[in-house]
């Protein structure tokens, strides 16, 4: 079969959905602007750069977030291989050495005889079978092209945690820990606030200066991503119930709970390099440095990257988009990534598998696929196709997205498991009608 799939877009979604194409023996032109290009985040020429946390999320598989990614490994997802080979220690969470995995999943893509990887801006949609997955930072001349497409965008802005090294804090005054002890002892460092270290820290934050928002622009953030600053405005405690809870996290040889903690993740498998954990920020750098410098242990911290914000946009998927993600009024072009309205890593990584998929199933001239609703991606990608258009949202991965069990179950662990076990039937049934997974695999967390 000699047609050309594009895929524009070389992040998380548009890597895997070319590597998937590729896979099923089809060619594929992959277009990612970068380096010729830059954004006012990403910091190397990498395809798959994680640009905010290092982390993809929970690996438990109780847990929605780790469901998916077991999904994602049955279905020979190149990203989740990618990041468990880069894995660094997190806890139950899977962490990954963000350049090693970046630079891992291009040397895959560039390596793979059926991808082409062209480095311009694609600035115009063709008229052949196209993904497009730009991300949420697309350049303004392909937004200005998808909107002949796809019309009004909706937007929320982000923001990305800073960097410090390892060797320039006192660790003296931090201690290793993983929260109640799951996990690696070493995958955290921490650290511990008193009553009145605290106070000083959100006192400083509260009276920090803030990089402004263009005047026409109503700010709107994703929850789970809420910059610290936003957090304190809503309360003095807000911190201490976010990203400072120091739950589960007793100061060494005491069962004494501190009165806030920052825990810091290890960010490369040397073990060199942390990052702040959701502690996401607009901040000026000036102020960023003067303020963080008086956590316990930072005085002399050196910061190789400071905390951005950033724009995302993403477009109303309820009313432009099927749950194969091609679009309803122009079936040959597809969505994927954070641009349809999932939100999170591996969730963008699961979009581009499926877009990809059905690329290929459009050439083929077979029936697009649809998850069933009980699976992990199944159950996502109904929710973003089916919500209400008046009041969508950028969403994770949550058990809430599942139908309900029948019969209804009161306990919420039993629940859970039970809606685990029940989408690895269908994706068992889903094997099966495919025939192209792999044995089922959890990875122990």
């Amino acid at each position: 079969m000699s047609q050309e799939i594009v895929v524009i877009g070389g992040g998380l979604a548009g890597s895997e959905a070319a590597w998937q194409i590729a896979e099923q023996g089809l060619r594929v032109v992959l277009y990612e602007m970068r380096p010729q290009v830059s954004t006012p985040v990403h910091q190397t020429s990498y395809c798959a750069e994680l640009v905010c946390s290092n982390s993809l999320g929970s690996n438990f598989p109780q847990k929605a977030s780790g469901l998916l990614k077991e999904e994602l490994r049955r279905l020979n997802s190149l990203l989740l291989r990618k990041a468990d080979e880069n894995r660094v220690p997190a806890g139950q969470a899977l962490a990954v050495d963000r350049e090693k995995f970046a630079q891992g999943v291009t040397e895959a893509l560039m390596n793979h005889p059926n991808i082409r990887l062209i480095r311009e801006e694609k600035k115009e949609i063709p008229d052949e079978i196209t993904i497009v997955a730009t991300g949420p930072l697309t350049s303004h001349a392909l937004t200005e092209e998808l909107k002949k497409h796809c019309g009004t965008y909706l937007y929320y802005y982000d923001a990305v945690a800073p960097i410090v090294t390892k060797e320039s804090l006192n660790l003296s005054k931090l201690y290793f820990a993983s929260r109640y002890g799951h996990g690696d002892d070493k995958a955290y460092l921490n650290a511990p606030f008193t009553k009145e270290e605290y106070e000083v820290f959100v006192h400083a934050i509260v009276g920090s200066e803030r990089v402004p928002y263009a005047p026409h622009e109503d700010p709107k953030f994703f929850e789970a991503c809420m910059p610290i600053e936003e957090l304190v405005d809503r309360g003095i405690d807000t911190l201490r119930f976010g990203p400072m809870k120091p739950v589960g996290l007793p100061l060494p040889g005491t069962h004494r709970i501190p009165y806030g903690v920052i825990q810091l993740r290890q960010e490369n498998i040397e073990g060199t390099l942390y990052n702040l954990v959701g502690f996401q920020t607009r901040m000026k750098w000036g102020e960023q440095e003067r303020i963080f410098r008086t956590i316990p242990g930072f005085s002399e911290a050196e910061f190789i990257r400071f905390g951005v914000m950033h724009r995302n946009i993403f477009v109303n998927a309820p009313t432009l988009l099927e749950e194969t993600l091609a679009l309803k009024k122009k079936p040959k072009l597809f969505l994927a990534g954070q641009i349809t309205g999932v939100e999170g890593y591996v969730e963008d990584v699961a979009s581009g598998w499926l877009a990809g998929m059905n690329a290929v199933r459009r050439v083929k001239g077979e029936s697009g696929l649809v998850f069933p609703r009980t699976t992990a991606i199944g159950s996502l990608m109904h929710h973003i196709t089916h919500a209400n258009p008046e009041s969508f949202q950028p969403i994770n991965a949550n058990f809430s997205l599942f139908p309900p069990l029948d019969p209804p179950v009161k306990d919420k662990t039993l629940r859970q498991q039970q809606v685990v076990e029940r989408a690895r039937k269908a994706m068992e049934q889903l094997g099966s009608e495919m025939g192209c997974f792999k044995e089922e695999r959890v990875m122990n967390v």
